[in-house]
């Protein structure tokens, strides 16, 4: 048998040269990879005297050879490929490790040049990995170091590898060159000679990684299944650990998803978030998870029935005999007390799951930097095709407010209206939220009318029996008439903040300053469709 190796990463190289030289397997490599193991005193063959044909240009060319290809093409259990390989002195190679160029991480580096990146641009691996993988009954091929282990856990017990584990090889192996040529086009698509790089690259290449199957879709007669990003980022709901509970349904995914977005704007505060149908029904603020709980779901009980529930700070016992209480699909926290994982685990249905709270990065109001590792994407799919943005992760930049009206907000006001600002961000347009002393009152979203939103998130607060007299509001976007604000002025509110940008700004302004409202200007909008 021979193996050829030739790695970028060696980490677990001599180990498995090791392994492969113990089990009597003739080993063939290529230049550092080479020297690292007859450093390691294993035997083994430089490629260049494997092929007769030196290295050259840089090393540019040297597994580009009919020996290497030959060898890692030839379907062994077919007559004639096997007498071509004698008739041309060639001899077939079983094994093939390689991982490539470090491309991905060389882009992802600051000032990297274009010049940098092309270097790193392998020709010689994907090709020799294209060759192994399409032979896949003949030849396994590792591409990964993560992959060793199972291989030589298999090889040392059968001095084989099955048949099954060679295809499932292959399929790693062509998955890694998609994503390998996916970046190198994505980056490319990006550069002009001479100019900047674009943020929107002329072709958008995107791979994810399936985690796991669904039961079904957003109904019963849809099928799903859930994907995490190649390289997910911390604090992700693709990156949390499930604890307990049933497996996690489609629309459970969706909705804690945006319980987790809205939380985490809030990270180190004390918070938490309660979402139904993908919609924050109560978010309440305090030094302690109880007591944010406690704020949070007297916004509104009813929908908090069956609802997400994330907080940003440990649910000790306290907290969860609260918890138990209620009907709840998930619970997200950072962390349990083991007292509170065990009274929780009384609740076996309850998805509960742990997610290391990172808050996330802080985008400024303007278009992000092309390849900063900062930037986070939103895709919508459409008919056809797909929508495309930086994710709308901005921070909140108090040089941009503009109190417009006559009376300022109190200090007190002031941080109650930051608060309905942060969470209008994460409620669907229209938006319309109430709040008093971190916490949530009433909530309107997605209607058709700024007006209905208005309207419905002061009959929530009624329903909840919770007073808005005193209250703030935010808006998503701007008012475009006058009497979405008469609502909420009627209704209990001394203060308002919003973007601006109407035409009839004066009007909305006017309106404001006959029943001495304060209202601020943040000139930033939130849509969220």
């Amino acid at each position: 048998m021979h193996a050829l190796l030739s790695v970028s990463d060696k980490t677990g190289l001599i180990e498995l040269a090791q392994v492969l030289h113990r089990a009597g397997v003739e080993l063939i490599s290529t230049g550092g990879s080479a020297a690292l193991i007859a450093s390691n005193g294993l035997p083994v063959i430089e490629i260049a005297d494997w092929t007769g044909s030196p290295e050259m240009l840089d090393g540019r060319v040297k597994t580009l050879h009919p020996k290497v290809h030959a060898g890692l093409l030839a379907r062994q259990d077919w007559p004639e490929h096997v007498s071509t390989l004698e008739r041309h002195g060639m001899k077939a190679i079983d094994i093939l490790v390689v991982n490539l160029y470090p491309f991905e991480q060389t882009v992802a580096q600051p000032g990297c040049t274009l010049e940098s990146a092309i270097e790193q641009i392998d020709i010689g691996g994907p090709a020799m990995v294209r060759s192994a993988a399409k032979n896949w009954r003949d030849v396994a091929v590792l591409t990964d170091p993560a992959q060793y282990p199972a291989f030589i856990e298999e090889f040392v017990l059968h001095h084989r590898v099955s048949q099954e584990s060679k295809f499932k090889l292959a399929q790693a192996a062509f998955n890694r060159i998609s994503q390998y040529d996916g970046a190198i086009s994505q980056y490319l698509s990006a550069q002009h000679l001479g100019g900047e790089e674009a943020v929107f690259p002329e072709q958008w290449n995107s791979q994810f990684v399936k985690l796991q199957d669904l039961r079904y879709g957003e109904n019963p007669h849809q099928s799903a299944a859930f994907y995490r990003d190649l390289h997910p980022q911390a604090g992700t709901l693709a990156t949390a650990h499930q604890l307990q509970g049933k497996a996690l349904s489609y629309n459970n995914i969706a909705d804690a998803d945006a319980a987790l977005e809205c939380v985490k704007s809030f990270a180190g505060v004390g918070c938490c978030v309660i979402v139904k149908h993908a919609n924050p029904c109560g978010v309440g603020l305090h030094e302690t998870a109880l007591g944010a709980y406690q704020k949070a779901f007297k916004t509104d009980p009813t929908s908090a029935f069956g609802g997400i529930i994330a907080f940003d700070r440990e649910v000790d016992v306290a907290t969860a005999q609260s918890l138990v209480q209620q009907f709840m699909e998930v619970l997200m926290a950072p962390s349990f007390t083991p007292e509170a994982l065990a009274l929780l685990s009384g609740k076996a249905n309850v998805r509960v799951l742990q997610v290391a709270l990172t808050a996330p990065p802080k985008l400024a109001n303007q278009p992000p930097e092309p390849s900063s590792p900062a930037v986070h994407w939103d895709y919508k799919r459409v008919g056809g095709g797909m929508l495309v943005q930086s994710a709308d992760l901005s921070a909140i930049d108090e040089s941009l407010f503009k109190v417009v009206t006559h009376r300022q907000p109190s200090a007190q006001e002031y941080q109650d209206l930051l608060f309905a600002w942060r969470v209008a961000q994460f409620v669907k347009s229209n938006a319309i939220v109430y709040c008093k002393d971190g916490m949530t009152l009433g909530v309107g979203a997605g209607q058709m009318s700024r007006l209905d939103s208005a309207r419905i998130a002061s009959i929530k607060a009624q329903a909840a029996q919770l007073s808005l007299e005193g209250s703030v509001v935010a808006s998503d976007a701007f008012f475009p008439f006058r009497d979405g604000l008469d609502v909420l002025i009627r209704a209990g509110a001394r203060a308002v903040i919003q973007p601006g940008g109407s035409m009839r700004d004066a009007e909305v302004i006017d309106a404001a300053n006959e029943q001495n409202v304060a209202m601020v200007f943040t000139q930033v909008r939130h849509f969220r469709h």
